[in-house]
């Protein structure tokens, strides 16, 4: 019953929020960077707000309860040093590999994403659907760089609903259900990122939401993983809180707020930040 209740939950957040990133994608007409750049840097705000406030602290409550040992913060900043490690080590294998084969990445391009279109590779493939060429393993190479992205994300949900004693009884009032409406916010703007391309590119609106929505597949697994290894032992839970943050670190710091202000170079997305930040400290204390 437990795990039929987190699929639900991050099927919601995750496929039916980039899914409804995807319909927006479809019918905008004009120009979407000033929004999309708002919606990234709030989302932000409110990921790193829920991962230092609530994430981060829970092994040390459990320390401080006597479940855990005194050297608890060390292990906590290792497991998080290692989450954000393998994402952004993932992420740099991808870009690696593909980023020479867009004609307008070169030496003088931003190293970090500009759009989000470079982000999830969604430009790699339409330069390949150009060509007519390889066009598998292009979908494939951003199917994975969405995935890099889902998983850790899922994680956190996981992992932070088997902090909970009756995880039915608190479904909707966890920092796990929290974290599950801020993913879903943050994967609307990259749904949109999903399906603009595809559908520039000749696909019909319909497919390209289609196949939108299921990009946030991965989400639901990384919960289920999160929530498993979380439920094995209180170390475990350490462990797992530890790698799900770092992993969210990395998306907050090394793609989210670098990409939202060369999206649009305005004070306005570090507003956004400083009010997610304030919103997601209120969703954990209430």
């Amino acid at each position: 019953m437990e795990y039929l209740a987190i699929i639900v939950v991050t099927f919601i957040s995750g496929v039916v929020g980039t899914g409804l990133g995807g319909v927006v994608g479809a019918l905008l007409k004009r120009d979407s960077n000033k929004i999309v750049s708002i919606l990234l840097s709030f989302a932000a705000g409110i990921m790193l707000a829920v991962v230092c406030f609530d994430l981060m602290r829970e092994p040390i409550d459990l320390m401080n309860s006597g479940a855990l040992p005194s050297y608890t913060p060390v292990i906590v900043v290792a497991a998080t040093a290692v989450g954000y490690a393998v994402v952004y080590l993932l992420n740099y294998i991808i870009d690696r590999a593909t980023n020479h084969e867009v004609v307008h990445i070169d030496k003088n391009h931003p190293t970090t994403a500009d759009d989000l279109d470079e982000l999830i590779h969604s430009d790699h493939l339409a330069s390949h659907k150009k060509a007519n060429t390889n066009l598998f393993v292009a979908g494939l190479v951003m199917m994975i760089a969405i995935a890099l992205h889902n998983v850790p994300e899922g994680m956190v949900i996981g992992a932070s609903y088997a902090v909970e004693n009756d995880l039915i009884a608190s479904l909707f009032s966890s920092s796990g259900f929290i974290m599950a409406i801020v993913i879903g916010l943050h994967n609307i703007p990259e749904g949109m990122a999903v399906s603009v391309p595809l559908i520039s590119g000749g696909m019909g609106k319909v497919k390209a939401v289609s196949l939108t929505a299921l990009s946030g597949l991965p989400t639901v697994l990384g919960a289920l993983l999160g929530f498993a290894l979380g439920g094995i032992n209180e170390m475990m839970l350490v462990l797992s809180l530890g790698f799900a943050s770092g992993a969210m670190l990395y998306v907050v710091f090394g793609e989210l707020l670098p990409e939202s202000i060369l999206m649009w170079k305005s004070k306005l997305p570090a507003l956004a930040l400083f009010v997610g930040v304030l919103a997601g400290f209120l969703l954990v204390m209430f």
